[in-house]
């Protein structure tokens, strides 16, 4: 039975719907249509770059590729420093999945212990992980070969440093990302580094490089640096060096060649020493540059300076004579001596025999300004000028403050303070008939021109009295060397401790020239702490200055000058403090 439906039973059937309110339903959703459609080809056309980008975040890469730094190469051309391709291995550790053969494998490839290298790819959170930064070529391929899902490989450079721990305080190193940390690593950083290029390209999920897009930018190499070191004459310094610390049971030592002519560092080396490329527990011993960094009390090695400027005063000539006994002078209440009474010495046997009181009466008749100008103007209390990591300036307090007993004690080498290198420096005057050559840590073909500091027949005088030196009779015998005649001078000084001076503790120097002619060499050499029954720098720091010398002049074509063998005395005249 059909039943009709009774529309007035039912208010709210019954009652008729507003035209109006219908139209308003209609007009709310096409308007909602017409607003989002708005707002789509706003987004797709009007402003869709942000959106784009947004896109490209999640999916495209820019790949760094990486620059080769530049090498840096001793004077003849032979590499100090160069970078071999070295690539890193790295993870997405979600991706990984290892059977327990295939971790030790790769622990063993990777030389990471088994627990270390799962506990980096434990850490699911990551999205990336090193596993070990620049391995050889023939670990990657290695590793590659191994074909596990998730691990990749970035290509990067390693720095290499063939000569080791004789160039290390030269050369310094660069870090894991290759940035200079040392030496001239450090020093001339920005003009090794080259310039990275980069490429463009689009990633799926996994990391995997899926299209490239865009145009690549070529990386730009770092230039090649040439330094003025002689690889031969540093391992050669280095390597006599080392044996006279260890003979001498000595702290540690230095040794600086420089060529007078060009002013180029031939060789700087220092012991303890580094491997640059294996640098695991070093201590700052082993990495300090001591002959730019430490400052010491130059000890005797200062009088010459102070016996040039009397030359040069016309306050005496090489055979003008001084009284130097009993020994000993008073200067106020301090008493200043002589290792041995010699009664009347001349100007040169004054500095053959290293003698304090006669190069304090000759200081104590100058005046305080002239002396320190004399100190100011070959370098000593000023920073080198070589732009290299750490160099100190040393200590030379102004003239104004000198109380006489000061003024004594500098013209022998205490109360001032100077680098091994400054030292070298300074007596490039002598060897340069009265100029001081700027010193240079890079190639030049040019002789320097130098500062005129003392008039030439000066400094050849200077030089013939520092040739008496290393003559029989002389404080330095032993720096004598076969075929080619030398000039220098010791130097042995107490080093401090607390406010006052070690009894049994000194440094032992040698500063010369070769040949005493035409000096085409100046060589320092500096001893910390000889412990083995010798300290004076005529015993401990002469032989290397000798064996250096004659080894340099060698490599680098000078002619001899003597053709007898020069006769060792066996003990040297022990010098003054």
């Amino acid at each position: 039975m059909n039943r009709s439906v009774v529309y007035t039973s039912s208010p709210l059937l019954a009652s008729r719907t507003p035209v109006w309110r219908s139209k308003l339903v209609v007009a709310a959703v096409a308007l909602a249509f017409m607003g989002l459609a708005a707002r789509a080809a706003y987004i797709q056309v009007v402003a869709n770059e942000f959106f784009q980008k947004q896109g490209e975040v999640r999916f495209a890469r820019t790949l760094e590729l990486p620059a080769n730094r530049g090498r840096i190469l001793d004077r003849n051309g032979l590499i100090l420093a160069t970078s071999v391709p070295a690539p890193s291995i790295w993870a997405i550790p979600e991706d990984v999945s290892l059977q327990p053969v295939e971790l030790k494998q790769l622990s063993r490839l990777l030389e990471i212990p088994v627990a270390e290298l799962s506990k980096r790819l434990a850490d699911d959170d990551k999205t990336f992980v090193w596993l070990k930064r620049q391995v050889d070529e023939s670990v990657a391929a290695q590793v590659a070969a191994m074909g596990i899902k998730g691990i990749y490989q970035r290509k990067e450079y390693k720095r290499q440093y063939p000569e080791g721990e004789a160039a290390a305080h030269v050369v310094g190193f660069t870090n894991v990302e290759d940035a200079g940390q040392e030496g001239i690593e450090l020093a001339f950083n920005k003009n090794l580094v080259g310039r990275a290029g980069s490429r463009r390209v689009i990633k799926d999920r996994l990391g995997q490089v899926i299209e490239a897009v865009g145009e690549q930018v070529s990386p730009v190499d770092g230039p090649d640096m040439q330094l003025s070191i002689d690889s031969k004459v540093q391992f050669f310094a280095y390597q006599k060096l080392r044996d006279a610390v260890l003979e001498n049971k000595a702290k540690a030592g230095s040794v600086v060649v420089l060529d007078v002519l060009t002013g180029e560092v031939l060789a700087l080396a220092n012991y303890p020493s580094y491997s640059p490329a294996k640098r695991q527990n070093l201590s700052g011993a082993q990495l300090r540059n001591r002959a730019l960094t430490d400052t010491f009390e130059p000890g005797s090695t200062m009088k010459p300076f102070v016996i040039a400027l009397a030359l040069e005063k016309g306050m005496v000539t090489p055979d003008t004579p001084i009284q130097t006994a009993p020994g000993r002078i008073h200067i106020g209440s301090a008493t200043i001596s002589d290792a041995h009474p010699h009664g009347v010495l001349t100007v040169g046997e004054v500095i053959q025999k290293s003698s304090n009181v006669g190069t304090v009466k000759m200081a104590m008749q100058m005046q305080p300004r002239e002396m320190w100008e004399m100190f100011n103007h070959v370098g000593f209390g000023q920073k080198p000028q070589v732009p290299f990591p750490g160099a100190v300036s040393g200590r030379l307090r102004a003239f104004k403050t000198w109380r006489p007993i000061e003024q004594a004690t500098m013209s022998y080498g205490y109360g001032l303070s100077t680098s091994l290198f400054q030292l070298a420096s300074a007596y490039s005057v002598f060897a340069r008939d009265g100029e001081l050559v700027p010193v240079t840590m890079l190639k030049t073909a040019d002789q320097a021109g130098g500062v005129r500091v003392m008039s030439a027949p000066t400094a050849v005088a200077m030089r013939n009295m520092l040739h008496m030196a290393t003559m029989s009779g002389g404080t330095a015998p032993k720096a004598q060397t076969m075929g080619y005649s030398v000039g220098g001078k010791t130097g042995t000084a107490h080093k401090q401790e607390g406010r006052g001076y070690a009894d049994k503790k000194y440094r032992s120097f040698f500063v010369g020239m070769a040949p005493i002619d035409k000096p085409r060499i100046v060589v320092a050499v500096m001893i910390d702490e000889p412990n083995n029954g010798k300290h004076y720098g005529g015993d401990v720091a002469a032989p290397v200055f000798s064996e250096t010398v004659q080894q340099s002049l060698r490599m680098l074509g000078v002619q001899p000058d003597m053709s007898v063998k020069p006769q060792i005395v066996a003990q040297a005249v022990e010098e003054s403090f």
